[in-house]
């Protein structure tokens, strides 16, 4: 494996880290109605004998602000989805009317907000242990490199450095996703 390959590599694994916490960052709820509240969260709905995600069986819109519209492709599974959402950790009451399900936001307390904080920073740091544990893999790979004869001291700690740039460039993406978020949930 040569040098390039190694940060490449390392780059990569910490690129995905910090895009899972932002998709799991959008499916935390702010106060404002978004389909990514329902799609992105694991709400499996048991219908035609199986278990399907949500969004595979019904159109999801935000025709409010603090309304999520969620139309099934099928309108016999309308009951299965609402029953589903009423089940899931959302905290959601659906309302069915016919064809359509829809989903009123409630407004958020200031404690259920500051517990959403919580949760954030809990993600945001274990995201942050992702990195770091990436960060090691790199250097791990610089001294194996160095090890095995084909970098010389100073090439092993010129690589390290470079792992290290990047480990404080997407912690520091880290933080930045993190405080725009907090500020996201914290607006009433």
């Amino acid at each position: 494996m040569k040098p390039e390959e190694v940060l490449a590599n390392v780059k990569e694994h910490m690129k995905k880290a910090v895009e899972y916490m932002g998709h799991e960052f959008s499916s935390v709820r702010t106060g404002k109605a978004s389909p990514a509240l329902v799609e992105n969260l694991d709400v499996m709905v048991s219908s035609y004998g199986s278990s399907m995600k949500l969004k595979a069986l019904a159109v999801i819109t935000t025709p409010e602000p603090r309304m999520i519209m969620i139309q099934p492709f099928d309108p016999s599974t309308t009951g299965d989805i609402e029953k589903a959402i009423r089940e899931s950790k959302l905290g959601l009451n659906p309302v069915g009317e016919g064809k359509v399900i829809r989903l009123p936001i409630p407004e958020l307390t200031e404690e259920r907000r500051k517990d959403l904080v919580k949760t954030l920073k809990h993600m945001a740091e274990e995201t942050r242990v992702r990195v770091r544990a990436c960060r090691k893999e790199g250097m791990d790979g610089a001294k194996k490199l160095k090890s095995e004869g084909i970098l010389t001291e100073d090439q092993m700690h010129d690589l390290e450095k470079d792992v290290q740039e990047l480990t404080d460039q997407f912690v520091k993406e880290i933080d930045g996703l993190f405080d725009a978020k907090e500020k996201e949930v914290m607006t009433v």
